[in-house]
């Protein structure tokens, strides 16, 4: 059996028992209208001249320009023949305002596609605007596989690098950790060639730099001989779930899990390598599996303890899911319903203790309703990754585009502070340079490489300023 290149969904953890029993319940009760029951559409501001907008629709700007350069001496020329503030995106799928500007805002989608593999190094080279979907059937194709992936794949690799985007699995840092050269095109224009083996530190620099240093045109990384994973879904009580969570994040490749509000269930996901020869898709399900949940939200949001009551009446505490496949096919996913995100990263230590107060903090609220989040990751020395020297621990919560999601950093921030928590760059927070600096070490190293390739400041806008410089 030869895997196909369509992405299958990976949070399909209650799509054909809780979730449709749910439905089932409320339609019987006479609570379902299913005319309102589909998610609701943000509505985007009329366009006058060029405009650029974020993935969820929150972010949005009005550039001078988008230029779309189709190569890096395209870039390079594109470098130097313009002015003032220039930021580039990926697939927008930072929910920060890394990208807007009044400058240009430049497409890296022209520059994609696999330029070579080295089998006896086991490295990769890719153009910096290839999307980590198509990269891993690019690889796949080869033979040859990334040594883990995030899960939502419609991301570039500069975009995903940039911002220490990262998969689950203890022993499994982030993606950048595994870049060992990269091609920048500086401010400049000049093209700037660094590998690990000669650039340490302008690497260590340049592994999480936010787009500040320069436009990247090409990545080269660490990959493995392609391989296939078995994995296990089920369904437990969220407090036997988190005094298991360490031991399981241990025995597995991978392991995360994701609580479901106002169920006190949560679901837990393994993936470990698998050599059998029985491949095995997953069921398809994230939309039903939102809606549903959304569903439960809408109808009973009011009546938290008659919504918890309902779901732990009509969840099946033992139902499992299984699936044998190529890794990129389970490991990343599309994702059906937009949200905007908020995520940080605690010390592995303090992981399970800074969720349960997520959780609860997140129960404050009626209309939450999308799974809360948790993974596990392992150090790397990038200077701004947040994962610099230490093991960590994601915890990610979310509301759906469109509607309240203020709480999700007033509220939770405060917690992940308190158990010493560094915000993903790309998700939302309220964090500035008078907070930020003082959680990494290197911080000031880093901005001397910064001012060494930008000196001008032309790579930086408003929320970048805030982020590295102001109070």
């Amino acid at each position: 059996m030869t895997p196909s290149d369509t992405p299958l969904p990976r949070r399909q953890f209650i799509a054909t028992g809780a979730a449709a029993t749910l439905g089932g319940l409320l339609a019987q009760a006479g609570l379902l209208d299913t005319a309102q029951a589909q998610p609701s559409t943000a509505q985007q501001p009329a366009a006058s001249g060029l405009a650029w907008h974020n993935w969820s629709g929150l972010q949005q700007a009005r550039p001078s320009s988008l230029p779309t350069p189709g190569s890096e001496a395209e870039l390079q020329a594109l470098m130097r023949s313009t002015r003032g503030e220039l930021r580039a995106y990926g697939s927008g799928h930072s929910f920060t305002a890394l990208v807007p500007t009044s400058g240009a805002i430049v497409s890296l989608d022209r520059l994609s596609g696999l330029i070579s593999v080295d089998k006896q190094a086991m490295t990769a080279t890719m153009h910096a605007g290839t999307r980590l979907g198509m990269l891993a059937r690019a690889l796949d194709a080869q033979g040859l596989a990334l040594r883990n992936l995030p899960d939502v794949d419609v991301q570039t690799i500069a975009g995903a690098i940039s911002t220490g985007t990262h998969g689950t699995g203890a022993t499994l840092p982030a993606l950048h950790a595994d870049v060992v050269g990269l091609r920048i095109v500086t401010p400049s224009g000049n093209v700037l060639t660094l590998h690990e083996d000669k650039d340490r530190d302008l690497m260590a620099a340049a592994r999480v730099s936010l787009g500040s240093l320069g436009l990247i045109s090409q990545v080269t990384m660490r990959v493995l001989p392609t391989y296939n994973l078995h994995r296990k879904v089920w369904l437990r009580p969220i407090d036997e779930l988190l005094k298991q969570a360490p031991m399981l994040a241990d025995q597995h490749r991978h392991f995360e899990l994701y609580y479901l509000p106002f169920t006190g269930y949560g679901a837990a996901i393994s993936h470990d390598v698998y050599t059998g020869t029985d491949l095995l898709l997953p069921k398809p399900g994230d939309d039903e599996v939102m809606a549903d949940l959304r569903l439960l939200r809408d109808w009973l949001g009011h009546f938290p303890q008659l919504r918890l009551w309902a779901a732990r009446k009509f969840i099946d505490g033992s139902q499992t899911e299984e699936a044998r496949h190529r890794a990129h096919r389970l490991l990343t996913s599309v994702r059906p319903m937009k949200f905007n995100e908020s995520e940080w990263h605690v010390p592995r230590a303090q992981g399970v203790a800074c969720l349960r107060q997520i959780i609860a903090a997140i129960e404050r609220h009626n209309e939450a309703f999308f799974p809360i989040e948790f993974r596990f990751i392992k150090g790397d020395d990038a200077w701004l990754s947040p994962f610099h020297g230490q093991d960590r621990c994601s915890i990610a919560v979310h509301a759906a585009a469109g509607e309240a999601h203020d709480y999700l950093i007033k509220d939770c921030a405060p917690i992940y502070r308190a158990h010493q928590g560094r915000p993903h760059w790309g998700k939302l927070h309220q964090m500035g340079a008078a907070e930020l600096q003082t959680m990494y070490p290197r911080w000031q190293d880093f901005l001397a490489v910064r001012q060494q390739f930008d000196p001008q400041g032309r790579m930086l806008n408003a929320h970048l300023r805030q982020l590295l410089f102001k109070a």
